[in-house]
């Protein structure tokens, strides 16, 4: 098969990212001696700095992995929660249905800062100041702009010139968008972390005395108190085209904290498949793997409507599950051993018939309501480019084949085998105005809170949202094997589905896999305000045969035909033997593996 570029090889270590400064970061962290952990912390420290469209620390952090001391996979859970101020009644006194897509109010706990430093602090092995260190001379001395940060900065102009003047002070220096090409620095942002730094070094100490006191400072001292205070000064225009203060305060971030868990995980031939638990939508992966694990898609040609629609079928079965019983486990009963029993699939896997469905079809568990009254979707009427220049982005690549998203990728090994996959998010610049004192946004992942008690994933107070963030890993006969994952909100999984079965399945190498026409469905609600859904939507590149695509149209599929390199943004990193191998996208053109 035809691939943009080869699957890398080595056996030293690899480390690939949505874009190849974050990867060379990462790498360099492993040529100093560093292990995939502080690998994985300097390369998302940087990947804040240089896609800042796309997430920043003010956003999320959920992460998967295997340490070889501890020989398990686990998940990192750095998704914040919702304020203790955030409830229905609020919402309800300020005449909303829908929580905005932007603006103050989404604004949930900015986890990604705790997660990364609790990951460095316990399984790293390098100092504070040595991962953050590329990071801080990228924010202060600049770095080349890609072309999506000025198309992002051009959609949001009107909003940060009228209504956002904080935003516009740094994205609009002297009233002009950063273009192509040119450098461009936060100098804000560096001096925050350099200020950190210098207080959480002042002590003295231990590595993991610096860490703690620099998690301090952000959680219990003066970022909290900047951020509250900022949030509740004055009102900001969110995209519900009205002002209003946010919810988020000092207080909840000092309870805050992120947390080390299993992961849900499903056999599959010989290979154990794990994802995020069922706060995240990564288990919608593993319902469509035990869907069409007995359906002989090996045998069918990966580019063919019997592949395409037998994929899509079942991932319209099980992303009907994530409305009706997804949500935070912490507070809310969900089924999950029984949404991915082999005995839930048969029956499941029996509504996949030989036309395309054009209905929402979650099942029945015994004792759960599996209501998807809340989420049938809300139709705004509101023209996609009104809801960008409202900072209203969704992270994924659009039909055109336009980036309009929030999200970066990460996968990393080691040469002692660790094992790490991240999808960090939120906190991109077009989310909530910048706190000035710091250079950051917050993010606006609260959006996907649904305001309907008949919903799993209603909001309530220290809650957290159900994220569509959810990085992959799986071990192949009980050895930790592949990390792989993608931006693309609500597509992640179906793209990461696809990038698992062309490889388990065709036989693909990751590079063939990542390079192989792709497809996405829209049938289901989106996560995003405002919350839309297209029923029987399938949309595919434009590589696909015109045959392929006929036939799909007569199978009853609303076929939309994108760009021909247009979905998703994958990267995967596998442990063959003594080998370790890593692809990138080259969708985007920003993606690269790298390793030796």
């Amino acid at each position: 098969m035809f691939t943009t570029r080869p699957e890398i090889a080595g056996t030293f270590g690899v480390v690939t990212s949505t874009h190849w400064l974050g990867s060379a970061v990462g790498m360099a962290m492993l040529e100093r001696g560093g292990n995939a952990f502080d690998a994985a912390v300097a390369t998302g420290f940087t990947l804040q700095v240089v896609e800042p469209h796309l997430n920043g620390p003010g956003g999320d952090l959920p992460a998967i992995f295997h340490a070889k001391s501890e020989g398990r996979v686990r998940v990192l859970c750095a998704q914040g929660p919702s304020p203790a101020a955030a409830t229905l009644s609020h919402f309800s006194d300020l005449g909303l249905d829908l929580i905005p897509g932007s603006g103050f109010l989404p604004a949930v706990v900015p986890g990604a800062f705790h997660g990364w430093l609790s990951l460095l602090r316990d399984y790293g092995t390098m100092t504070l100041r040595e991962v953050m260190s590329d990071a801080i001379g990228y924010a202060r001395n600049g770095y080349p702009v890609v072309e999506r940060i000025t198309a992002t900065v051009n959609t949001v102009k009107e909003l940060f010139e009228t209504e956002w003047p904080t935003s516009a002070a740094v994205y609009l220096k002297d009233g002009k968008v950063p273009a192509p090409g040119s450098i461009f620095s936060n100098s804000t942002m560096a001096g925050l972390y350099e200020r950190i730094l210098k207080e959480a070094e002042a002590g003295g100490g231990s590595r993991e005395a610096v860490i703690d006191r620099a998690l301090d400072i952000w959680y219990r001292g003066w970022v909290a108190e900047t951020i509250d205070r900022f949030l509740h000064a004055e009102p900001m225009m969110d995209a519900s085209g009205r002002k209003h203060l946010g919810l988020l305060t000092a207080q909840d971030m000092a309870e805050y904290s992120s947390h080390y868990e299993d992961p849900a995980t499903i056999d599959y031939g010989r290979y154990t498949v794990c994802k995020p638990g069922f706060w995240s939508q990564g288990p919608t992966l593993l319902q469509t793997l035990r869907l069409v694990e007995t359906m002989g898609l090996g045998d069918m040609d990966p580019t063919g409507p019997d592949f395409v629609h037998t994929v899509i079928e079942a991932m319209k079965l099980a992303f009907a599950d994530r409305e009706a019983f997804y949500a935070d486990p912490i507070q809310v009963p969900v089924p999950e051993e029984a949404l991915l029993s082999r005995a839930y699939a048969d029956q499941r896997r029996a509504l996949i018939g030989a036309k395309a469905s054009m209905d929402l079809r979650p099942g029945t568990v015994e004792g759960y309501s599996g209501s998807i009254e809340a989420a049938m979707g809300v139709d705004t009427g509101l023209d996609p480019r009104a809801l960008e220049r409202m900072g209203v982005g969704e992270p994924t690549v659009s039909k055109s084949g336009v980036m309009k998203g929030d999200t970066v990728h990460m996968d990393i090994i080691d040469r002692d085998g660790n094992m790490f996959s991240a999808t960090p998010s939120g906190g991109w610049l077009q989310s909530s105005p910048i706190i000035p004192e710091l250079g950051i946004c917050l993010g606006n992942r609260g959006q996907m809170f649904w305001l309907d008690e008949r919903s799993p994933s209603v909001l309530a107070p220290k809650r957290r949202p159900r994220t569509t963030l959810s990085p992959g890993f799986a071990l192949r006969d009980g050895e930790p094997y592949l990390a792989f994952g993608t931006p693309g909100g609500d597509q992640q999984d179906q793209w990461s589905t696809l990038l698992f079965l062309h490889h388990v399945e065709h036989g693909m190498n990751l590079q063939e896999a990542i390079d192989c026409p792709a497809f996405h469905s829209e049938h289901f609600p989106s996560s995003f305000w405002p919350r839309g859904r297209k029923p029987g939507r399938l949309v595919v590149e434009g590589r696909f045969s015109a045959e392929t695509i006929a036939e799909l149209s007569a199978r009853g599929h609303d076929v939309q035909v994108g760009e021909d390199w247009s979905e998703g943004r994958l990267t995967a990193a596998r442990k063959d033997g003594g080998l370790l191998k890593a692809a990138a996208n080259p969708r985007g053109m920003q993606g690269y593996a790298v390793g030796r």
